[in-house]
């Protein structure tokens, strides 16, 4: 999917702040949630997610989620990470 699209999708599904992000090389920030749901399409390098006891690495073009409140963990690869990604907030 290229970025256009995704961004669009974003937005289609109740995704705002949305932005892109270019990540330096870094290990994991230990397991925490967030106030929001989001959504990520890597554009470049590597991206990794632990959830639920189970580590997924998504590369160039591939889509990652966490949910809401959702503990997880992230990591990003050597090479560092160009990500773009969305936010959405549960509605109150």
């Amino acid at each position: 999917m290229n970025e256009s699209d995704f961004e669009k999708k974003l937005r289609a599904d109740g995704y705002t702040e949305i932005a892109t992000q270019s990540l330096e090389p870094r290990p994991g920030k230990g397991h925490h949630g967030h106030d929001f749901a989001i959504r990520g399409l890597v554009l470049a390098g590597s991206f990794t997610v632990t959830q639920n006891g189970q580590s997924t690495t998504y590369r160039a073009g591939q889509i990652f989620e966490v949910a809401d409140g959702h503990p997880h963990d992230e990591s990003v690869g050597l090479e560092g990470a160009s990500v773009l990604t969305g936010r959405k907030y549960a509605k109150a």
